[in-house]
């Protein structure tokens, strides 16, 4: 039949009101409905088919029903009848709420999340496959957040110099990882050390003694001791090393002398030096070396150690201030 108005709504059909039986015996108050009702006014209760009080005769709280008097006996001489009962739900048609029935203040009045975002927050994210709404965690939001030139431009500029602590961004072979200022430093900074003799250090006779160069000239990563002649390698990594004495002996008996660089504990001989074939003896003698350490590893350490055998036995000095005594090193970039 032809009508004029709005159409019918043919999705939400309505539904009969419900209603439910009791048996009083003189004795019980309370009753269990089937629905929670909001408030006494949205039933009808009825008792020996007489309406009961809404204000006076009878409270709700979520299902039960409990009477200020204990209604007489009788079967089924007690009934209730819902009036406010939900009849059924309208649903929002596919892709009916549109921007603009959304206000600023779905965002702006929600409490915000007060701290940083963890790897298992979750949020909204439109599936481009099929355009799904789905969930995502953090955690996997970060493995797609990229960097565009105003990433760095826009930034605010670093006033001074990294410090060992400041953290960088790299690819790992396609993983964004970060990285500590020390660690790449480590790989491109210069590392050199240089110390020299200002005082002589008398030697026993015939017997190894270490060389300590008592000043420093310069020590990039304070690896040097200038109290035990020890110098410990910061990095791994090659390294050029070398060192020059001065021996002497008041009385020119100088006859065999060397110089071992001692390296991680184990000596490890260098170079070696002599009188001539023709027993020639020496007052003072100069000895230098430099070498390279193909495979140093960071925490090794070294040292020089001298030899000078006299041929009366008698005690020889390496020559400090003036004398040129110094050990030096460096590491080479590979």
């Amino acid at each position: 039949m032809a009508y004029v108005g709005t159409p019918l709504d043919t999705t939400n059909a309505f539904q009969s009101l419900a209603g439910k039986r009791f048996n009083g015996d003189g004795s019980t108050t309370a009753f269990t409905l089937d629905s929670s009702p909001n408030s006494t006014l949205d039933i009808e209760v009825f008792v020996g088919n007489v309406r009961q009080d809404p204000n006076s005769a009878y409270t709700i709280s979520g299902t039960t029903l409990t009477f200020t008097g204990a209604p007489p006996s009788g079967t089924n001489n007690i009934y209730v009848v819902h009036q406010a009962k939900s009849v059924g739900t309208i649903d929002v048609p596919s892709e009916g709420v549109q921007s603009g029935s959304l206000s600023s203040a779905f965002l702006t009045g929600q409490t915000d999340i007060g701290g940083a975002i963890a790897d298992a927050d979750l949020f909204l994210v439109d599936d481009g496959a099929g355009g799904t709404f789905r969930k995502t965690a953090a955690s996997r939001l970060k493995t797609y957040a990229g960097f565009s030139v105003s990433s760095i431009t826009g930034a605010t500029a670093l006033a001074e110099p990294p410090a060992d602590t400041d953290e960088f961004v790299f690819s790992d072979n396609g993983t964004l990882k970060r990285i500590d200022f020390a660690h790449m430093r480590s790989s491109f900074d210069n590392v050199a050390f240089s110390a020299r003799l200002d005082t002589n250090v008398t030697m026993s006779d015939a017997t190894d003694t270490t060389i300590v160069f008592n000043t420093e000239i310069l020590d990039t990563d304070s690896a040097y001791d200038n109290s035990t002649g020890i110098y410990t390698l910061p990095v791994t990594g090659k390294y050029l090393v070398g060192f020059n004495l001065m021996f002497a002996d008041a009385e020119g008996n100088i006859d065999d002398f060397n110089a071992k660089l001692d390296i991680e504990g184990t000596t490890q001989e260098v170079v070696r030096a002599q009188s001539t074939s023709n027993g020639t003896l020496f007052t003072k003698k100069t000895l230098s070396y430099v070498t390279i350490l193909p495979s140093g590893n960071a925490t090794d350490t070294l040292k020089v150690v001298a030899f000078n055998d006299t041929t009366n036995g008698s005690t020889s000095l390496v020559q400090g201030a003036g004398y040129s005594g110094v050990f030096w090193g460096v590491r080479l970039r590979d």
